[in-house]
């Protein structure tokens, strides 16, 4: 079977690359061109956006050509710009809070990239990624399962895939550990073998993306006392506790972020514990669900048990920081059902 991936430069969709190879697959590798030099600073953190990106491509068609496939770069920039730093951008100014590797892997990673390819000439009947996440098939269609290391688990970030890209994709390594990719990398001698993960989506400033002058606005509590100031209210999330610039004898967090008004307003721990989350624009993998579900308002969270009811997701022992304009990706068991984006919470 021909087999195209999608490289990065990054260890695991090398990995990816090389076990499809061995497994007798004939490969080829992807990858995507976002950079616009000149359009955005950017800064020196390792990020899936940023001016790193001619390092990371010489990097993927180096392990191409150490595994003896054929490696081609598409130029997704103005999709990308139009896509998801559009997206990222509204969002911030609305005063929510968005997913832009969410938006990434719907509509470009899985769907403009093999579709490119396909237009440009390339043939291949499966698409892979070095997603930690894993598959299974049955006559109801293709369900998404979690990674066999929960710690490593991705699913969440594809949680608005259809059925039509699921059902040509392959994740190989989804019953593997980092440790063990690693461990694969350093067997090939792959220069990438030690490279970090990428740690965020930007490499610079979230500010430069959002495009608004910084401005002062009042930092309030919950009752309207003013408890300091800042700079503008896109550089606040619900939940964020650190860089608020008060002082308190306890803990403070962002409950809300107002764009109108460019006010921020905190409160303790307590008031952040949300009980009612409503959800808009949802997506389901294999029909709408309800009942006793899990829900993950975060990638990197724990799932906490709640009850669906069309778009209101009610959880009993309650879900900390619930950030308008983030995902809550629903779950029951290790298969995820589909989510949606959060409108408010309760």
């Amino acid at each position: 079977m021909r087999v195209a991936v999608g490289m990065s430069g990054g260890v695991d969709s090398a990995v990816a690359a090389a076990l499809l190879r061995e497994q007798g697959h004939e490969v080829i590798g992807l990858t995507m061109r976002l950079w616009q030099a000149g359009r955005y600073r950017g800064g020196e953190r390792d990020a899936c956006f940023g001016p790193q990106e001619e390092q990371d491509i010489a990097a993927a068609a180096a392990i191409c050509g150490q595994l003896g496939i054929a490696h081609r770069v598409l130029d997704c920039a103005e999709a990308y710009e139009a896509e998801v730093l559009s997206y990222f951008r509204e969002s911030y100014r609305a005063g929510l809070t968005p997913n832009p590797c969410v938006r990434c892997n719907a509509s470009m990673k899985f769907g403009l990239l093999p579709r490119l390819a396909r237009e440009s000439g390339e043939s291949f009947e499966a698409f892979a990624t070095g997603h930690y996440a894993r598959l299974r098939r049955d006559g109801a269609g293709s369900h998404l399962l979690m990674a066999a290391d929960r710690r490593r688990d991705q699913s969440y970030f594809l949680y608005r895939l259809t059925q039509e890209q699921l059902g040509e994709v392959l994740f190989p390594l989804g019953d593997m550990t980092k440790d063990e990719v690693r461990k694969i990398a350093s067997d090939l001698s792959f220069s990438v073998k030690d490279k970090q993960d990428s740690q965020d989506f930007y490499s610079g400033d979230y500010t430069e993306l959002v495009g608004l002058e910084l401005r002062e606005g009042e930092i309030r509590d919950r009752s309207g006392r003013v408890l300091g100031h800042h700079q503008g209210y896109w550089r606040f999330t619900v939940g964020q506790r650190r860089g608020l610039g008060v002082a308190s004898g306890e803990p403070l967090y962002v409950l809300s972020v107002n764009a109108c008004r460019n006010e921020v307003v905190v409160g303790t721990a307590s008031e952040a514990l949300c009980h009612e989350v409503w959800l808009t624009d949802c997506h389901w993998l294999l029909g709408e669900p309800s009942g006793a579900v899990e829900v993950k308002v975060r990638s990197s969270g724990e799932a906490v048990s709640g009850e669906l009811h069309g778009g209101r997701l009610v959880v009993g022992q309650g879900v900390f920081g619930v950030a308008p304009g983030q995902s809550a990706v629903i779950y029951r068991g290790e298969e995820l059902l589909g989510g949606g984006v959060i409108q408010k919470a309760l």
